[in-house]
């Protein structure tokens, strides 16, 4: 086998790192990002509030709110929810946020602290530290604990905003020295650990006395976690309290368990000597417990599950600032106590699983909860709250996209139903109503047939699966062997399944399915019956099959089930080749549909997973795999191209940062070699093969990025925290090559363009809709005087449009008309140095605009029909032409000859526009010229006789072709529109509805036309008569200045 690296192991000693930015880890451009770095990533959405664990409200300001998303990043409010506005992504290096602290004696100070705290085994990521803005968010500084990990809490000394402490969780999947309580008492410049215990030890909680800030109160945690096992727990943890502010700690007893887990602590505002703790401990001795003398003793008070289960994910205690027996246990249900913590009852929230919440210490029926769903805001102590629908921080673990047009992406959300969202609408956006459940669950892989998505298959957590009929919409149960999992060791089980257990349809037979648990099961019958395809494909290490969690919480879910199949695929070019990828580190692969499998691990992954699997598109033998390592304290990239079906392999990850490590490789099926990685902080792209590496970031916000499909010459992406997002412009991605960067202009070649236009605006909280018309990319070298211009010919060489980087006179003319009512935005393309866009929207030139029309429907020219187009792109002496295809809209059934006869009909139309606009302008400017005639002869009786009448009928007939009086848009209501207006009208209709033309709008243009050429002729007669009289005067006057005849 040939290799680039040394043959040490995959996994190798506990890492610390730094979070980088992609760019600044030492991956290699060998394309100049001045060719694409103006392309821009399409968010798509949904607007479906994912994973919150960190919010705070402003103290003074109850329309003020912050919430930090799990992978999105931090945001917010001024509204109390209504919208979210997202104020991290400019500067920050990482999305996932676990504190965040508003300064209560300068709100403009706000310390930010990343790294989700709870410790999932999935969709948890790692951050790189501290963050500070001193004008409330508008701008942010990173401050250090570079190496933290997880940042449970962050809280702020209420009188000197530069003294913030911060509880430091420390790194999930090894130890760590970077734990504790630190201090900084020069806002964020120097840090201090004021509180530590081990390396295994981490604070998770903090809680300062309000009416004496020296007294602080510290949950310290005992905890990490495996692959398969969770820590949570020891001797070493437990609740500290300083009342120096930090100088000094001590660990609290006075009763409290000896052997305890993860607690949350919270002081009483209203009566400081009240203290509430919610403590795992072993069964007897976990629950709701209560100081009344400032921590020195203990009791006990409710010991019920509800308010302590499942620890390590919750344990979050929060006391009421204004009535000392009030106190809300965060789980998953959200309890209330109003008698002290003895009793309590459920809550209701928008969504479940509850991890932050701060009072308005003003009024405490006013808060905001942080949960699975989002983050939440109430004023009447719960029993209403705003939406979470308006919150695009979805984590989707996977992405699968049908063939439709336009195509569907389907995904898992965390903690919330699967999704089928639209990748693109025919309205404004991306909205509620284009996308649907598909069965399975949060975890999903889903497959189906590509071409005909009727019967969707899902997974989900606890190895369930299930068949979703698109046309009836009923879901199915077809789980191979209905064991109950939870609270169940995986050795015990028939088959072991992962939380992200993988299902594939056979690409060439979609009724095919295969479904990964420790071994392949293949069904032909929609999962009615299954069959074992393979043997264990995996370690099978019965060690790593026992208790999830331990030593005081078992947590047996299905999370943490380990040594299970992770990634299957079946080859797209050879029925029968499967490739498998396990989650403790192996690859297999048949190429008889099972009877025989080879292990063909490149080498000892060390256990970690085969993330996801790449059958390249050019080359039957020839697989891309990310391997994921976190799991095992290693964060660096492991990306492996294999050839010959395995027999030989290359580690191709040489200049990708080595923080940042790889979930999944796609090679563009359009180009060979050009692979797209998706990490743990952004995207990268190669043009050769995986030997080099550059960022694909470009305006993606900082997240990590899950999963990767190619559809359509489209880019999909899955992230963890920001939903589905889409790169569009693969086209120009395709043609990169360092050549064009020496080029004055370059013009890449349009992709082919059905001609769909989007209709409508892009509302609040929808996905945004690609362009609406055909995007043009040109690459300019230098900057470079103007104009550019643009120039569009049909395949005759007859000009279509032309557009400049410069205003011109139809771009001020319509100006000149445009109504305040309906105000508008000329754009121009753009000549600046690099890559630019510009979108043509398929029409003609502009009609002839003269000043002083109101038409309210605009000057635009008529659309072009479908074929092939003649680009040109012009800067002085370069030029750079590409030819582009516009295809006909999917939607619409239509001969080439109804396209034919359309066009036929749009050209009649707009002419018969164009000709009255023409005669109107010449008829203003004849009377114009009479005007003048008279006020320059006013003692001439005969030329004020003559000259009156043709005023008199030039007005008259200007007042049928135009309605001058109107004023504004709404004057259409109550002023008649005229012939101008209808013959716009008709444009419209016949140029909107396209082919084939209706017999309706045939009428009316025929009609239209009848009149127009009832008006031409008496204008035509004005000339003959009152025109040819002035003129005739001027003649005999020998007036140089006389009235033009119109025509």
């Amino acid at each position: 086998m040939s290799r680039r690296f040394s043959t040490m192991p995959v996994i190798g000693a506990i890492i610390t790192f730094v979070f980088m930015l992609p760019v600044a880890a030492g991956a290699s451009d060998t394309v100049n990002p001045d060719l694409f770095e103006a392309l821009k990533w399409r968010e798509v959405g949904p607007w479906r509030g994912g994973r919150v664990t960190a919010v705070t409200g402003v103290p003074g300001n109850d329309r003020l709110y912050y919430m930090g998303a799990t992978g999105g990043g931090v945001w917010k409010t001024e509204n109390a929810g209504i919208s979210w506005e997202n104020i991290s992504d400019d500067d920050f290096n990482v999305g996932t946020i676990g504190a965040i602290a508003v300064a209560e004696s300068d709100v403009n100070v706000i310390y930010v602290g990343t790294g989700e705290a709870p410790i999932r085994g999935v969709t948890t990521s790692h951050g790189d530290g501290m963050y500070k803005s001193m004008d409330a968010g508008k701008t942010w500084t990173h401050i250090g604990l570079s190496d933290a990990g997880q940042i449970a809490r962050v809280i702020v000394h209420p009188d000197n905003p530069d003294l913030v402490y911060v509880a430091v969780q420390g790194q999930i999947w090894g130890p760590s020295e970077a734990r504790g309580v630190y201090r900084s008492e020069d806002g964020g410049e120097t840090w201090e650990a004021v509180l530590q215990v081990d390396d295994e030890t981490g604070a998770t909680d903090l809680s300062m006395d309000p009416s004496n800030p020296r007294v602080i109160y510290a949950s310290m945690w005992e905890h990490g976690r495996k692959p398969w096992f969770i820590k949570s727990g020891g001797t070493a943890g437990g609740l500290f309290k300083t009342v120096d502010g930090g100088d000094t700690w001590e660990k609290l007893s006075g009763g409290l368990p000896e052997l305890i887990g993860k607690t949350g602590i919270d002081v009483s505002a209203s009566s400081p000597n009240r203290v509430y703790a919610i403590v795992e401990a072993e069964l007897d001795k976990g629950g709701l417990w209560r100081s009344d003398d400032y921590g020195e003793t203990w009791s006990l008070l409710n010991n019920d599950r509800i308010l302590w289960s499942r620890a390590w994910y919750y344990i979050h205690i929060k006391a009421d600032p204004q009535n000392k027996d009030t106190v809300w246990v965060l789980n998953a249900p959200i309890m209330k106590s109003i008698d002290g913590g003895v009793t309590f009852d459920k809550k209701s929230t928008p969504h479940g699983d509850h991890h932050d919440q701060w009072f308005n210490p003003d009024n405490s029926l006013n808060f905001i909860n942080a949960n699975d769903g989002g983050a939440t805001i109430t004023f009447d102590g719960g029993e209403s709250w705003s939406s979470i629908m308006n919150q695009p921080t979805a984590q989707f673990y996977r992405v699968s996209t049908d063939n439709l047009v336009p195509f569907r992406m389907y995904g898992g959300q965390q903690d919330n139903s699967t999704v089928a969202i639209a990748s693109r609408t025919f309205d404004g956006g991306i909205g509620v109503e284009d996308y649907f459940p598909v069965g399975g669950g949060e975890s999903a892989h889903i497959a189906f047939d590509e071409n005909n998505p009727r019967l969707i298959y899902a997974t989900t957590i606890n190895g369930t699966l299930t068949e979703y009929d698109h046309e009836n919409k009923r879901v199915r149960p077809i789980k191979p062997y209905p064991e109950y999992v939870y609270g169940q060791q995986s050795k015990d089980l028939r088959y072991r399944t992962n939380w992200n257990a993988p299902v594939a349809a056979s690409p060439h037979d979609p009724s095919i399915l295969y479904y990964g648990t420790q071994m392949v099961l293949r069904s032909a019958d929609r999962g009615v019956t299954w069959t074992e395809i393979s043997p264990d494909l995996t370690k099978d290490d019965e060690d790593k099959q026992g208790l999830n969690g331990g030593p005081l919480t078992p947590e047996n879910v299905g999370a943490e089930f380990y040594g299970t199949l992770f990634y299957i695929v079946e080859s797209p070019h050879e029925a029968g080749t499967i490739w498998v990828g396990s989650d403790d580190g192996l690859l297999h692969v048949t190429r008889n549909g099972g009877s025989s499998w080879d292990d063909v691990t490149p080498e000892d992954l060390g256990g970690a997973q085969v993330n996801s699997i790449e059958v390249s598109p050019h080359d039957p033998g020839t697989v891309y795999i990310a391997v994921s390592g976190y799991k095992m304290n290693d964060f660096r990239p492991h990306v492996y191209k294999l050839s010959d079906y395995g027999d030989d392999w290359d580690k191709i990850d040489d200049d990708l940062p080595e923080d940042q490590f790889i979930r999944v490789v796609r090679e563009d099926p359009a180009r060979q070699g050009l692979l797209y990685a998706g990490s743990e902080g952004g995207m990268f792209v190669s043009f050769d093969d995986g030997d080099n590496w550059q960022s694909l970031d470009l305006n993606m916000p900082p997240v990590p990025i899950t999963d990767l499909k190619i559809r359509h010459n489209t880019l999909v992406a899955a992230t963890q925290g920001r939903g589905f997002w889409v790169l569009d412009d693969l086209n120009i991605v395709h043609q990169l090559e360092p050549a064009l960067a020496d080029r004055p202009v370059h013009l890449f070649a349009p992709k082919p363009t059905p001609m769909v236009r989007t209709g409508g605006r892009r509302g609040a909280n929808e996905g945004r809709n690609p362009p609406s018309g055909a995007v043009l990319s040109y690459y300019v070298a230098d900057e470079q005087d103007g104009p550019l211009t643009i120039r569009i010919d049909d395949a005759d060489g007859n000009h279509v449009r032309s557009y400049s980087s410069e205003e011109g006179d139809f771009e001020r003319c319509i100006l000149s008309n445009m109504d305040q009512r309906i105000p508008f935005e000329v754009h121009y393309p753009k000549l600046e140095q690099g890559i630019n866009q510009w979108a043509w929207d398929m029409r003609f030139t502009g009609l002839n605009c003269i000043e002083d029309v109101k038409l309210f429907a605009g000057f635009g020219g008529a659309t072009v029909t479908p074929g092939t187009y003649r680009v040109t792109v012009t800067v002085g002496d370069a030029q750079s032409s590409a030819d582009l295809v516009l295809l006909p809209d999917p939607r619409v059934e239509a001969s080439p000859e109804d396209y034919e006869f359309l066009a036929q009909k749009r050209a009649e139309a707009t002419a018969m526009l164009n000709d009255l606009l023409g005669s109107l302008s010449l008829a203003r400017k004849a009377r114009s010229q009479v005007r003048t005639l008279m006020e320059d002869h006013p003692d001439d009786a005969d030329l004020q006789a003559i000259g009156g009448s043709a005023v008199a009928r030039l007005t008259e007939w200007e007042n049928k072709v135009t309605q001058t009086q109107y004023g504004t848009y709404e004057d259409e209501d109550s002023m008649p529109p005229m012939l101008d207006v209808h013959v716009r009208h008709a444009l419209d209709v016949i140029d909107r509805a396209g082919a084939p033309v209706s017999q309706g709008s045939l009428d009316r243009l025929s009609d239209l036309d009848y009149e127009w050429l009832d008006r031409k002729a008496e204008l035509r007669d004005i000339g003959n008569s009152d025109l040819a009289a002035i003129n005739d005067w001027a003649i005999e006057s020998g007036i140089q200045h006389v009235a033009e005849p119109v025509e």
